[in-house]
């Protein structure tokens, strides 16, 4: 078959709704400021899907650093990788700030968080190491793994017990290879907001001696108590051997690191393909995030009014008797039961109703009849979103129960 004919006629299975779905359900325009409204198909709506933990996307000191940066460097400089002509002090001063703020030793800067966590994974590894990862890890580190030639094992999500059967599973084959163990896991898991088990995984690194890698991306700059992240969070920074965070979040901004023993870090300067072969973060983006790291580090402002909404708005949906799953984090996921289609009318009656704009995910991101409403929580909610939001909830939550959201019924009932 030829390629094009093969993918046209096989869409995937969320292409496969473009048609009816995009410009609203998938790849929606956003416009106005980063705030907590912003303006969706002409309409002021209540946002509650940007990443934005901190409030940092359009804080008046972030778009003055990065208006400023632009201004001297331009968006091109430096020219080059990092290794040939695209090296500055800058980028320098960058990776030691941030090796000292989340205590490790050394610290190497990565062009994208996705690009960067597929890159660390295949230099970390060979044909005898075996990784073992949990099985709600990201697509970055599935993708990463897709390079490694070696054994992987797959653990349930955070199952201790299943974890250790499959490090023992991993230790006879290394034995055999003379190859060692990467054991793959999550801060905070992004989907439901609960904590990887770090310190029950940190806990068998002596009996089954392997390294333990971080994908902290939803963790860094708002877990622990100064933001360092889920490990400090847990009291297990020292036994975290690779931690990494991005930029994409808490930051506002593009880019990521790695973070570790200064042996390990020079090794992966000197290995990660990714980083190698690509053009340099450009001067902007790494002025810029000098200065959100700046704001992190020395105020606990942003970070103290973010847990203030979480706090409120996790409190207020859970007696309100919603399923918010495990989540320790500001990740607020809010699990219901329903069919893809009840998912897009319940969308469409929070938008178009209540003027409320969050992701909803359905099947077949989670199993069938399962519903999950998204909030993600910042710096720059208000208690009144709260109070306005779980009102809302609450209707919408009555409609499903009610199957008010079948098709031949919500026009009627909602003037949807």
């Amino acid at each position: 078959m030829d390629i094009f004919e093969k993918v046209i006629n096989r869409p995937g299975p969320l292409g496969k709704y473009r048609e009816q779905g995009e410009g609203y359900y998938m790849f929606p325009i956003l416009e106005g400021e980063l705030s907590n409204k912003m303006i969706f198909q002409g309409k002021e709506r209540l946002i509650w899907s940007l990443n934005n933990y901190l409030g940092l996307g359009n804080h008046p000191e972030v778009r003055k650093a990065d208006a400023d940066a632009a201004k001297e460097w331009g968006m091109a400089y430096p020219m080059g990788a990092r290794m040939m002509s695209g090296h500055t002090k800058y980028h320098v001063q960058l990776e030691e700030e941030l090796a000292a703020f989340v205590g490790r030793e050394s610290a190497y800067l990565l062009n994208y968080g996705y690009q960067g966590m597929v890159s660390i994974i295949d230099s970390m590894v060979d044909r005898k190491d075996v990784i073992v990862y949990d099985s709600e890890a990201h697509a970055c580190i599935l993708d990463g793994m897709r390079l490694h030639f070696g054994k992987r094992f797959v653990y349930p999500h955070n199952d201790i017990q299943n974890f250790e059967k499959e490090l023992s599973r991993a230790k006879k084959i290394t034995d055999q290879t003379g190859g060692g163990t990467l054991v793959i896991t999550e801060g905070v898991y992004g989907m439901s907001g609960d904590l990887g088990k770090l310190k029950e995984i940190c806990a068998l690194k002596e009996k089954y001696e392997f390294r333990l890698l971080v994908d902290d991306a939803h963790g860094f700059g708002t877990m622990g108590a100064t933001g360092a992240g889920t490990d400090e969070f847990l009291g297990v920074q020292d036994q975290v051997d690779l931690y990494f965070g991005t930029f994409a979040k808490a930051m506002a901004g593009i880019g990521a690191f790695v973070a570790s023993k200064k042996e390990i870090i020079s090794y992966l300067r000197y290995d990660m393909r990714s980083q190698i072969y690509a053009k340099s973060l450009p001067m902007p983006m790494v002025i810029g995030a000098l200065k959100r790291l700046d704001m992190i580090r020395n105020s606990s402002e942003y970070k103290d009014k973010l847990w203030i909404i979480v706090n409120a708005l996790q409190k207020g949906l859970k007696e309100k008797g919603f399923n918010l799953g495990n989540t320790e984090s500001p990740v607020t996921p809010v699990v219901l039961s329903g069919s893809v289609p009840e998912a897009t009318q319940l969308t469409y009656d929070l938008r178009e109703n209540y003027n409320i704009f969050c992701s909803i995910i359905g099947y077949p991101v989670v199993p069938k009849g399962v519903l999950i409403l998204r909030l993600i929580p910042t710096a720059v909610h208000t208690l009144e979103d709260v109070k306005y939001t779980v009102d809302a909830f609450t209707v919408i939550k009555e409609r499903l129960e009610k199957g008010i959201y079948s098709k031949d019924q919500f026009k009627d009932v909602t003037g949807g």
